[in-house]
């Protein structure tokens, strides 16, 4: 009932005097100081798709962009904490992305926030290859551009409400108004709230349900002439469920239900705030990008997954991120009077991140049996002489890990462009010097026995307390050639990129696992945090490729690449062999990644068809493990091909019955996937089916969708946990109803 009367309130509010029915002028105050044209036309490979797709597709997060954007996979690992992307062959687990993400020009700092709901979005781009040159660290596979609806080009009001199964509610309002050509406000809200579709047969409930909500407020200011002030604050917050993980019998190639004892979720606060100030003079345009972030994410986590007291383990998190950049770009052309374009573009960015971050695992009696006492028993008190065995006073105890971690980074960059007669070239250069320090604090207390009768029982106290560092400078150059006319351009590019290096928190609780059974054993180890760093990896993309419009009515665009990468130090997750617990990021020493890309988009009377592939071959090119040489190996957990097609059909009705009335079928591909670097687990190809059928008329809108149509089984996710195999299931057949309203 509240929720209805905030509904009733909210169309309540007065409706402003419209400058122009629905649009302004073409006022785009954020995009592209840094890319002067179209970024669909670009010497890159790029997708992109605008606010009317994108809604009737009902596509809500980057993850349903997925083979959409040929090469690029971001797949569900169970959570919105665990956002990982794949570019053509290449992608990360845990910790750094390869890809980066920009909101109105502002750079997203955490990947944690890189699963989100997507509302009221007026475009996204989806540039594939390495963008180092403007985007710095963590592009080395590309970077996502996504732009929210601007209110002095859009004021009305924007209703959505939506119901699917697993009782999913889907809620989105907005308000966007501009009292004067020169101002303009927006304020939107979302709630999304779902049952879950997986369900734990150890607790008899669904393990994935949760909730989310947003909020965003946006201005934008044009004072006088020549300056704009653009800024977007938002905040966000999760609180859901997840990690449906089936345990994998090896023996009988078989999986079974999900079942595990232990609490697993995740609660994560974001904030963000955004300012972008602009100024254009004649021939110089300047612009300011500030932003900050805040993220408190809160992770519990059954690590075991499965229905014993081995372990579980908290990640609790609160970081503050600040990011500065200065970008002008010059109009140089008084002194190349013969050529088409003369332009200088340069700028300084820096940022500062601090990290707080808290890991405790919880052994329970079954992994303090298993993982420790059994361990220490076999391979020392059980030799001795006498009644001699290790027991545990306690039948739980936590190792407590808690680490702070600052980063710092400058960079500056300077591109050229040029050209004349058609052809231009681009070239450029950016140095990045990046720092991060980790202080560590590890620690656990227990009580011990060396007799069954616990008559010597005494207390032990292991301390792993430290601190380490990582830093690296990095020179990423780029150079593009291209040649064009109204068909299009064809072009070709290098261009370098990096992922950055860290810690490895995660692997903490082994090391002081070992640490206590040393001292238990009277054998302690020296140990060190080097084992815990890890080096940044980076890349070379070399890409031959097209951007076609080929017919005089610009109804067919075709977009075509081929491209090869060099990877050095690459980045894995890797596990520890045993009965570990954690998971480790390690540097392997080469790879490279090759393949293609195709893109075509047709219009045809009431149709729309667009299609795209992507193919991927990627592998180990020197690759030693210690425990075996994997040189040669297809690189895991990215898909070597992906493919999709969707048809539009504005179906020809009278007016009297519907103003736009559209039928979309759509069709995604993906596979085979790699699950570990032996190659002996993989995912086939998968197909998944999607249709939704709108109708609007006036003001008033419904349309109903269905996705995974044909119920596909597939899996999404693989890792190894103390021994044992698990993987994630995809989604299955969802379907659903919305209405939409805009006043």
């Amino acid at each position: 009932m509240n929720l209805f009367f905030a509904i009733m309130m909210f169309f309540l509010v007065p409706e402003q005097e419209k400058i122009d029915s629905v649009l302004l002028q073409a006022v785009d105050i954020v995009a592209s100081v840094k890319i002067s044209d179209d970024e669909a036309e670009g010497a890159y490979s790029t997708t992109s798709m605008r606010r009317a797709e994108l809604e009737n597709r009902h596509i809500n997060s980057v993850k349903e962009l997925s083979a959409i954007a040929p090469n690029f996979y971001q797949p569900d690992y169970g959570s919105r904490m665990t956002s990982s992307m794949y570019v053509r062959g290449f992608g990360s687990r845990i910790d750094q992305p390869v890809v980066g993400m920009n909101i109105d020009g502002v750079p997203v700092m955490n990947k944690n926030n890189y699963d989100f709901e997507l509302f009221d979005i007026d475009r996204v781009h989806v540039m594939r290859g390495a963008q180092g040159l403007l985007y710095g660290r963590n592009t080395s596979g590309g970077a996502i551009n996504l732009y929210t609806m601007s209110p002095l080009n859009f004021q009305g009001k924007r209703f959505t409400l939506e119901y699917g199964n697993a009782n999913t509610v889907r809620v989105k309002a907005s308000h966007y108004a501009a009292p004067s050509r020169n101002f303009g406000w927006a304020v939107s809200l979302l709630y999304n709230h779902s049952d879950g579709y997986f369900l734990n047969k150890e607790t008899g409930k669904n393990c994935d349900g949760g909730d989310n909500g947003a909020l965003r407020l946006r201005l934008q200011w044009l004072p006088k002439s020549g300056w704009s002030i653009d800024n977007t604050f938002s905040v966000g917050y999760t609180s859901e469920g997840g990690w449906a993980y089936r345990h994998y019998d090896t023996i009988e190639k078989t999986l079974a239900p999900v079942a595990y004892n232990d609490e697993c979720s995740y609660k994560r606060f974001s904030l963000s705030e955004g300012l972008v100030v602009k100024r254009v003079f004649d021939r110089v345009t300047l612009s300011s990008t500030t932003g900050y972030q805040y993220i408190d994410d809160r992770m519990r986590l059954d690590n075991d997954f499965l229905p014993l007291d081995y372990f579980s383990m908290g990640q609790y998190q609160k970081e503050h991120s600040l990011t500065q950049e200065v970008v002008a770009r010059i109009d140089m052309a008084e002194f190349a009077p013969d050529w088409d374009k003369f332009e200088l573009m340069g700028g300084v960015f820096g940022f500062f991140k601090y990290a707080d971050l808290s890991a405790p695992v919880h052994f329970k009696q079954y992994g303090i049996e298993n993982l420790i006492i059994k361990n220490a028993n076999e391979n020392y008190y059980h030799h001795l002489s006498g009644d001699r065995e290790l027991t545990f006073k306690e039948d739980n105890f936590v190792i407590e890990d808690d680490f702070s971690i600052p980063t710092v980074g400058v960079s500056a960059f300077l591109q050229s462009s040029s050209a004349i007669k058609g052809f231009e070239m681009n070239a450029g250069l950016r140095i990045d010097y990046e720092y991060s320090s980790m202080t560590y604090d590890s620690r656990s207390v227990v009580h011990y026995s060396t007799y069954k009768d616990l008559r010597d029982s005494q207390e032990l106290k292991t301390v792993f307390k430290g601190s380490t560092s990582v830093s690296a400078i990095k020179l990423l150059p780029s150079i593009s050639l291209s040649y064009g006319g109204n068909w299009g351009n064809v072009y070709a590019s290098a261009r370098k990129g990096f992922k950055a290096g860290g810690f490895n928190t995660q692997l903490f609780s082994d090391i002081l696992q070992t640490k206590m059974t040393g001292e238990l054993i009277g054998n302690e180890q020296d140990v060190d945090a080097s084992s815990t760093v890890y080096k940044p990896e980076e890349n070379w993309t070399f890409e031959l490729g097209t951007h076609l419009s080929p017919l005089s009515n610009g109804n067919l665009d075709i977009m075509a690449s081929f491209f090869y990468i060099d990877c050095r130090n690459q980045q894995l997750t890797v596990f520890p062999q045993g009965m570990s617990t954690g998971r480790m990021m390690s540097n392997a020493g080469r790879s490279f990644s090759c393949g293609a890309e195709l893109a075509v988009r047709y219009l045809v009377g009431a149709f729309t068809f667009d299609a795209g592939f992507g193919y991927t071959h990627a592998e180990f090119v020197k690759y030693n493990r210690g425990d075996v040489d994997l040189s040669g190996k297809i690189l895991p957990y990215a898909p070597r091909e992906t493919a999709s097609a969707n048809i539009t059909y504005r179906i020809p009705v009278p007016r009297s019955f519907a103003n736009l009335f559209v039928l979309n079928v759509g069709w995604n591909g993906i596979g085979r996937i790699y699950w570990n670097e032996e190659n002996n687990l993989s995912q086939s190809f998968y197909n998944l089916l999607s249709a939704s059928l709108t109708w609007e008329k006036g003001h008033w809108g419904a349309s109903i969708w269905g996705k995974n149509l044909l119920n596909e089984k597939y899996n999404t996710f693989y890792f190894r946990s103390i021994g044992n195999d698990f993987f994630a299931q995809g989604k299955p057949l969802h379907f659903g109803v919305s209405l939409h309203v805009n006043l």
